[in-house]
Order: structure tokens, then sequence, then C-alpha cells
């Protein structure tokens, strides 16, 4: 179980600062559809984040209420990842478009 605790904590830790690192590139981009593809990034970093939260909460409190808990932030860590993730794709394919239009 240990083991399990730490590559939980490591997934939270490394997904925190995916989540920290695309809104800072968010916010210092100045061509639109690459400020909706960041926050796309970030959020699809912020499920993964609630998913890694969600799993470990299960190994910290293994009662009902801890696994309700965990259910839940899951759910929507997982709703958040996948329509972000899809969001990503879409846009992602427009980037590189709107760069070269704006040199």
């Amino acid at each position: 179980m240990n083991i399990l605790n730490f590559l939980f904590v490591a997934g939270i830790i490394l997904s925190f600062v995916a989540y920290f690192y695309y809104k800072t590139k968010q916010f210092r981009s100045t061509l639109p559809i690459r400020k909706k593809w960041y926050t796309a990034k970030a959020g699809t970093a912020l499920g993964i984040f609630m998913i890694f939260f969600g799993l470990n909460v299960t190994i910290i409190y293994p009662t009902f209420v801890g696994y309700a808990v965990a259910v839940v932030f899951v759910i929507i860590g997982v709703g958040m990842a996948v329509n972000n993730y899809k969001r990503t794709r879409h846009e992602g394919q427009f980037v590189e478009e709107e760069y070269r239009l704006n040199q």
C-alpha cells in the first residue's frame, strides 16, 4: 500500500505542476487559439489531478465516506480530462495555422 500511495502522490504533484505550467503559458500567450489550447491542456492536467487525488483518498480513508468522495472526484476528473483532451486535439489543429498567419 505504501508504494501505491507514493505513486498517487507523485501523480498528484506532476499533474499540478503541469496545470500550473499550462496556466502560466496561457496567461503569457497573445494569440487567441493558442490561449484556448493552453486552457484545454491545463484542464486536462486538472482532471488528471482530480483522478489521482480521488484514488489517493481511497488509500488514506478506507471508509464508506472516503470511497464516496473518491468516486465523486474520479467521475468529475474523468469528465474534465476527457472533455479537455478533446478540446486540445481540436484546437491543436489550428495553432500552427494561427501562428503562420500572425507572423
